[in-house]
């Protein structure tokens, strides 16, 4: 998915609050519209003016269920720098990209495609067998590449089977990295952690986690409760590393991510991630040349990039201190 912002920023978002219990800060989400006036709306909750990435997460959109109405229709865009990671929970999304991919993402299958040097790509709302619109619900996600791994060639993947851990009431699927013993076959440049967790009405689990690992909870159906606090949808629960299990309680639905923190400083800007300024003016540039980023197979045009600010743009750590 592209942020498509017409004036995107350096740092979005809102300050997040304390939920009384060290450790834990609540992020809410800002709405965001995905393109023109009848766009879909998605709420954002990273980047964030204080926490700007959980792990090498530095992305998170949550849309919908949208109930037949708004559509994604995201056209060719470009990125570097980073992968991207579809979610879906209700609906189908076609994705192609300028390497030749052309694939169907359906609830609880996997897309991941790792920009590196340089890719495109769309994103497209698919309709139902009657030609309705779907109800479309899920997540969109980034994480940054790290400096070993971000001028790479871009690749694909699409992955069907993922791994599920069950208990009474509980249903966790592991998209990215590993839980309880169960691994996703996602690649991975830093140390990472993706999981849907389902909790029937009144069932409860504790979770294990990588006592290294930083964690967010993001909220997609209901108001779980999550470490004592509970968690809005759409809201994403953030907690400081050093945990060894996260105590969760039914009914609802989040996304569980988890990384080590990510200690090189990013410079984000519209669907780039990169280091300094000069290299977005230059893939901005490639970009509305025609250069770097290839071709995507797609009925419609191109996404214009947005104008560049009138001052540098600068790299910011993953925490806003002071």
């Amino acid at each position: 998915m592209s942020n498509l912002q017409a004036h995107p920023d350096e740092v979005v978002g809102v300050g997040g609050s304390s939920v009384g219990v060290e450790g834990l800060t609540l992020l809410a989400p800002r709405e965001v519209p995905l393109g023109g006036p009848r766009a879909m709306l998605v709420q954002r909750t990273l980047p964030h003016r204080d926490i700007r990435t959980i792990g090498a997460w530095c992305f998170v959109d949550h849309f919908g269920p949208t109930g037949g109405g708004a559509v994604m229709a995201v056209p060719p865009h470009p990125h570097i720098g980073l992968q991207t990671v579809t979610w879906l929970l209700g609906g189908d999304v076609e994705h192609r990209d300028s390497i030749g991919s052309r694939q169907l993402v359906h609830p609880g299958q996997l897309n991941v495609m790792t920009a590196g040097q340089g890719i495109a790509h769309s994103e497209d709302t698919v309709p139902t067998p009657s030609g309705h619109r779907p109800d479309l619900h899920g997540v969109q996600l980034w994480t940054a590449l790290p400096e070993g791994a971000r001028h790479q060639e871009a690749h694909f993947e699409h992955h069907a089977g993922l791994p599920v851990v069950t208990a009474t009431g509980v249903r966790a699927t592991v998209f990215v990295g590993g839980l309880d013993g169960a691994r996703s076959p996602a690649a991975t440049y830093s140390p990472l952690l993706g999981v849907e967790v389902v909790l029937a009405d009144g069932a409860g689990a504790a979770l294990p986690l990588e006592t290294d690992f930083e964690h967010g909870v993001l909220a997609v159906e209901g108001a779980p409760v999550v470490a004592g606090v509970r968690v809005p949808t759409s809201a994403l629960l953030h907690l400081d590393a050093g945990r060894r299990e996260l105590a969760v309680e039914g009914p609802g639905r989040f996304l569980l991510l988890g990384g080590t923190p990510f200690t090189e400083d990013l410079l984000m800007w519209w669907n780039f991630v990169a280091r300094e300024h000069d290299e977005i003016v230059a893939a901005r540039d490639d970009w509305e040349a025609g250069r770097r980023f290839g071709v995507v197979d797609h009925p419609g045009g191109r996404l214009a990039a947005p104008a560049l600010p009138t001052t540098r743009l600068r790299a910011r750590p993953g925490r806003r201190h002071g």
